[in-house]
Order: structure tokens, then sequence, then C-alpha cells
């Protein structure tokens, strides 16, 4: 009989501890922001009208969704890092873009392959180690993977 009382009072004195507990989660899950939507858009091809199309796709996610309800990201390495100096073709639209909060990201792997430093780039856009690493870590993140 005691040993029943014991049990007894074990599961009560549990249930009082984990009542707080779920409180608690349901007020921080009430209280987090909801997800914004992701979206990394790989281009690593020179041609500029892959580049517009890149850009417009990432304006249409802002517009769509909100630019308040999403991130995006646009990931240049190969070829298409070419699109992303200083006196480009698309320069002002990629400076635009970032105006928006669209973030733009040169790969340094590729910079150096082409030779090219941080001076030669757009000022606008920022820099990862490499480009293809990036790519895989957004979408680790649960970023949506978009190649034009």
């Amino acid at each position: 009989m005691i040993a029943i009382h014991r049990t007894f009072a074990a599961a009560i004195a549990c249930a009082a501890f984990a009542l707080p507990l779920s409180s608690a989660a349901a007020e921080d899950k009430s209280a987090q922001k909801p997800q914004k939507e992701r979206v990394v858009i790989q281009v690593s091809d020179a041609d500029p009208q892959k580049w517009n199309l890149a850009l417009n796709n990432a304006k249409n996610v802002q517009t769509d969704l909100g630019a308040d309800k999403t991130e995006v990201e646009i990931v240049a390495y190969g070829p298409g890092i070419g699109m992303l100096k200083a006196d480009a073709v698309v320069a002002n639209r990629i400076e635009d873009a970032v105006a928006a909060g669209v973030k733009v990201v040169a790969c340094e792997n590729t910079m150096k392959a082409q030779k090219l430093s941080r001076d030669d780039m757009n000022r606008k856009v920022d820099f990862v180690a490499a480009g293809v690493v990036q790519l895989m870590r957004r979408q680790q993140q649960g970023y949506a993977y978009i190649r034009p």
C-alpha cells in the first residue's frame, strides 16, 4: 500500500512539473514570429538574360509574398561571377535588388580562379568562400532552390 502511495505521489509531482513546461512551451510558440519564406537563386552563367531573369524572380517573390516576409539570396559562381563586377551590364539592377533586401553573394573561390579581388566587384555584394557550399547550406536550412 505504501508503494502505491509513493508511486501516486511521484506521478502527481511529475504532472505538476510538466504543466508549467507545457504552458511555457505554448507561450514560446505563440510569441515566435512566423517563419519567412526563403529562396536561394543560383546564377552560374555569364548571360545577362539569365541574370535579369534571376533578378526578376527575386523581385517577383518579394512582390507576391511581401519583401518583409521573405529572405531572398542570389549566389553567383563560375562564369556568372562576371555579372557582379563593378562595371557589369546588370550592376544597377544588382544594386536595386540589394536595396530591396535581396542578398547577393559572390563566390571567392571563383574570384580567386579568375584573379578578381573584392575591389573589382560591385560594392553592394557580399562574399562567401564557396558558392556551391553556400547553396548546399541554404537548402539544408530549408531554402527553396531556383536556377533560372
